[in-house]
């Protein structure tokens, strides 16, 4: 059994094996971190002389996937029929041995059937991205999200995330490896965003050029355990402890949750709030988005496996408000970049909303700076592909090693 080198700090660049070619299979290309990190993975292996493939459906990222000079191939990959799974193992096989493919890396479970089975189909290695702590309320479901864990490498986008993989499916620790999800800090970069981008976002929260109300920038899709309802719950009872100088965004998609964001525009009209709280939907821009606002906040339910919301913010410049457990534990620290809050208690959110629109500007501006340095230091997408790929030739060398 091989077993990845942990890598500390942030490595070199990596020097592919000659003629490295990966698949990676993606349900969908749209908004999130699992479909970002695809795509500057996929960068990351053209640039280092490598081909990159993504199997998937396809979706909003397709350009930037095209720009980053790799191939997509359409296959209705974030299907959990058997019959599709099974129909997707025997194409992906086919694509791996027609275009010579190193190894194949899944990035979510119901592909990682297909992909599992057509990387032992051509022989070569397998990797699977563990991106979430899935839950398993009974045997089967363990079992569906075992496929994950049967990788020649586990990659876990956290510490945390390890110990969940590590304590649920007993897998060897020497095949899990923790590489933390990356930031794009040519995006996220506070001095390569014009003013004029943050003025249309405000433009488009329907927030005038004179307000003056510190702006809370909640952002992530419209889903319960992201905990939007509870942000308006808090907000709500500040307002009625007469705290109400603030704007509170919710921006994100609702990908079909139809019900869940009418019971939130419900909540809004319901307790007058309006003008506080602001459903946006989606927003293209994010890195202005966070220039927008004042402060971010990510009251998660459940914990995150790594939380992209929490991080981006911070490369931004922006204080965090984040629920204390999970990978948030890991990426803000309590003080110095944010303020870690109990999950799921509104009267703790309540509170620690009104601490954080207290401090104000001076304080957001020094915790803002403390942020930009961890993330720059910390959670880089370059420090992120690095690993990634290092993690790969590591994998491939050993394979060859084992075959003489």
């Amino acid at each position: 059994m091989w077993r990845f080198l942990l890598l500390s700090g942030t490595p070199g660049p990596v020097t592919l094996p000659p003629a490295f070619t990966l698949l990676q299979v993606t349900p969908r290309l749209d908004t999130g971190g699992v479909e970002r990190t695809t795509v500057d993975v996929a960068a990351a292996v053209v640039a280092a002389g490598g081909r990159a493939i993504v199997a998937s459906e396809g979706g909003r990222l397709e350009d930037a996937l095209a720009a980053a000079g790799a191939a997509l191939v359409r296959l209705p990959v974030a299907s959990k029929n058997p019959l599709t799974i099974a129909a997707n193992g025997r194409a992906l096989k086919a694509l791996a041995v027609r275009e010579r493919v190193s190894l194949i890396h899944a990035r979510s479970r119901a592909p990682a059937f297909s992909a599992l089975w057509a990387a032992r189909a051509a022989r070569i290695p397998f990797v699977a991205t563990y991106a979430g702590v899935y839950n398993a309320r009974s045997p089967w479901k363990r079992w569906y999200n075992g496929v994950m864990a049967r990788a020649d490498l586990v990659i876990a986008n956290s510490d945390f995330t390890r110990a969940h993989v590590l304590a649920s499916h007993g897998a060897d620790p020497g095949r899990v490896a923790a590489i933390p999800r990356g930031v794009d800090l040519a995006e996220f970069d506070p001095a390569a965003v014009a003013a004029e981008r943050v003025r249309s976002v405000r433009r488009a929260w329907g927030i005038d050029e004179t307000e003056s109300r510190p702006v809370v920038l909640l952002a992530g899709r419209l889903t319960r355990w992201k905990g939007q309802a509870l942000a308006v719950q808090a907000a709500r009872r500040l307002r009625a402890r007469g705290v109400s100088d603030f704007i509170l965004v919710l921006a994100g998609d609702d990908q079909g949750r139809d019900a869940y964001r009418q019971e939130l525009e419900a909540a809004i009209t319901g307790a007058a709030m309006g003008e506080a709280v602001r459903l946006v939907g989606h927003c293209a821009d994010m890195p202005a988005a966070y220039l927008a606002a004042d402060l971010a906040c990510a009251p998660s339910l459940e914990p995150e496996a790594f939380g992209r919301t929490a991080v981006e913010p911070q490369a931004m410049g922006r204080p965090v408000l984040a629920a204390d457990h999970g990978a948030t534990a890991e990426t803000v620290t309590p003080g110095r970049t944010g303020w870690l809050v109990a999950p799921g208690d509104v009267d703790a959110w309540a509170a620690a909303l009104e601490a954080a629109l207290v401090a104000g500007p001076e304080a957001w501006a020094r915790m803002g700076q403390a942020g930009m340095a961890d993330v720059r230091s910390r959670f880089s997408v370059t420090a992120m592909t690095n690993a990634t790929l290092e993690a790969y030739a590591q994998l491939l060398a050993s394979r060859a090693s084992a075959a003489r």
